[in-house]
This record gives C-alpha cells, structure tokens and sequence, in this order.
C-alpha cells in the first residue's frame, strides 16, 4: 500500500479523503456523513466512504493495523474487500458509547447488507484484521496484537467479477470526522484451507 512514503502505483481512491503519510503510516482523516450500507434496517444507501484499493485476481489474504479514536457513534475503519456497490464485505470496529463499541462485519449481497458483532471495550484502540479469500469465500479475522488470529466469520459474496478490490476504508456516518491510522498492510497468496 505504502512504498518509501508514498501511495504505491498500484493502488487508487475510492471518494479520497484528507490525508497524510507519516513515517510509512496513512492518516486517513474521514469526512461526515459517509459511510457503506445498503438497505437493510435502515432503510438507506451509501456508499461514500473513503477506501484505498488494489484490485487482485487471485485468492488472497489481505491484513491491516489500524489505530484509531473516534469521535462519533458509528466512526469506523478497517478492511474492505469489494465488487461494486451492491456486493462487499467490510471488517472494523464500528464506536458506539464511550463505555462500548461493536467489532464485526458488514457483508452486503445483492444490495442488502447485514451486520454481525460483538462488543468489546471502547478503550480499545489498536486492532489488526485479516480477510482471505477462497474464491467468493472469505474467511474474517481480527487480532489484538497481530499474531493470535480469531474469526469474525466466513461469507459467501454473490456477485461476479474478474478481479475483487481490496484495501483500506474508513467512514464517519454522523455529523462528525476522525483520523484513523493503518501500517502493516499486506496483501499475499491466501493460506487458507
């Protein structure tokens, strides 16, 4: 993603946001009232967060470190892999309450989205994640320290494509911005099995 402080040739925004790289890390700073949702609940579409891409063609495993400290309900950052608007899984810790937030995915088929958690500590600000591939399989992990790997879950993306985008996201839903930092991106061959 980051090659000698500087946004590697093969990567491209998607709605690009402010940003910085500082000692080969990106500071993404979101803007309000974005975010990636399709439908279900909510009775909405978005699909204006900001995101850093690659696409890739091969079954891969895609893992990031992000920092963050969010300002607003539902300020999140993580992982995304992507088809199109309709067809996309992402991975974050989406904040709720100071007391709270929710570590999980959205996977959004066919233009619904749905959103699985768990709750963790809103002091918490450091979390890695790992999406593989295996086909339209994908196998969602996350871990505090990145080397003990747990998983989110395992999703099936509906739509078709040549190549998946992969990369970077990050998304203020409410009236608010955040600054969320990503390094240790890599994006290799899938190990999983």
């Amino acid at each position: 993603m980051l090659e000698k402080n500087e946004i590697h040739q093969d990567f491209y925004w998607f709605n690009k946001p402010d940003f910085r790289i500082m000692n080969n890390r990106l500071h993404m700073v979101t803007s309000p009232d974005t975010d990636f949702w399709q439908n279900t609940h909510y009775n909405f579409q978005r699909d204006n967060g900001h995101c850093l891409f690659t696409r890739t063609e091969t079954d891969f495993a895609v893992t990031v470190r992000t920092e963050f400290q969010p300002q607003q309900q539902y300020d999140q950052c993580g992982l995304m892999v992507r088809i199109d608007s309709q067809n996309w899984i992402k991975a974050s810790v989406e904040y709720e309450t100071p007391a709270h937030s929710r570590l999980g995915s959205v996977v959004t088929n066919l233009g619904y989205s749905d959103w699985a958690t768990i709750d963790i500590d809103s002091r918490i600000s450091v979390m890695w994640y790992r999406i593989q591939s295996k086909g339209n399989d994908m196998l969602i992990e996350n871990s505090e320290d990145g080397s003990t790997w747990r998983q989110l879950r395992i999703a099936h993306l509906h739509g078709t494509s040549e190549a998946l985008e992969v990369g970077v996201y990050a998304c203020s839903p409410m009236d608010s911005s955040f600054e969320a930092i990503f390094d240790s991106f890599s994006l290799q061959d899938s190990h999983w099995r």
